[in-house]
């Protein structure tokens, strides 16, 4: 999938990892029965569910994990990548964004410490590649690296991509409300005031016609308020609101 040189905030994309394969970083902490298991890595999140739970008998059994730890996978993973899905189908703006990717990592003895730039609007991005040419150029021969610079990768450009989503969202709502502001323009507003009275103990509800630059000007000077909210003598801290 590949986007225009130069995305507008006016043209959202839908939700998705702003690289060349839409893949998702996952990853497990699990403690059961005194045992721990830790592990990040991608997964295609398009792939059957299926092959959650295969993947998830397959780890247990290579490292001779507890059965406890089986559903316990699966429930893990099957979750995140209902997050993932949930964003599905909506909005994401992008823009001309360039944003800075750190990495800080110790994998076994070698530590990674870098900041770059990253291009949001390049689907064509495959942070798989980068991390493999970063571990040439430094010569870092341990086969766990690679993998671990991906995946930190992916996972800021997981947190932007959702970040995006609320944005548009955001922006739509925004929107939404300057139409409406703009298409609420009547000529006359009803202007409705609830006054309690002291004879008898009843409310007196008062509907006035009035134009709407004056509305709430003249009402204070009919009734001589000194405020836009008048709190009665009555108990229970009632209010009443004027221009309702």
């Amino acid at each position: 999938m590949k986007s225009p040189a130069s995305a507008s905030w006016k043209a959202p994309l839908k939700f998705r990892m702003p690289t060349a394969e839409n893949l998702i970083p996952i990853r497990l902490d699990i403690e059961v029965d005194g045992q721990r298991y830790k592990d990040a890595f991608t997964w295609n999140p398009y792939d059957p569910d299926s092959e959650v739970v295969m993947f998830a008998k397959r780890t247990v059994k290579d490292l001779k994990l507890s059965p406890g730890f089986l559903p316990q996978i699966v429930q893990s993973i099957q979750s995140q990548l209902a997050t993932f899905r949930s964003y599905e189908g909506q909005d994401m703006y992008v823009g001309d964004k360039i944003i800075p990717i750190k990495l800080d990592l110790q994998v076994n003895h070698i530590v990674i410490r870098d900041q770059f730039l990253w291009d949001l609007n390049n689907f064509d991005s495959d942070p798989e590649e980068f991390a493999r040419t970063l571990c040439k150029d430094l010569g870092i021969e341990d086969p766990e690296v690679e993998p671990a610079i991906a995946f930190a990768i992916r996972e800021q450009l997981y947190e932007i991509a959702i970040q995006n989503v609320t944005t548009a969202r955001e922006n739509r709502i925004s929107k939404k409300g300057r139409r409406a502001a703009e298409h609420f323009t009547p000529r006359f507003l009803c202007c409705f005031l609830l006054i309690w009275s002291e004879i008898g103990g009843i409310f007196f509800l008062i509907r006035m016609a009035c134009k709407a630059s004056g509305a709430a000007l003249d009402l204070m000077k009919l009734f001589s308020f000194g405020s836009s909210v008048v709190r009665s003598g009555f108990r229970g801290g009632d209010v009443c609101k004027k221009g309702l």
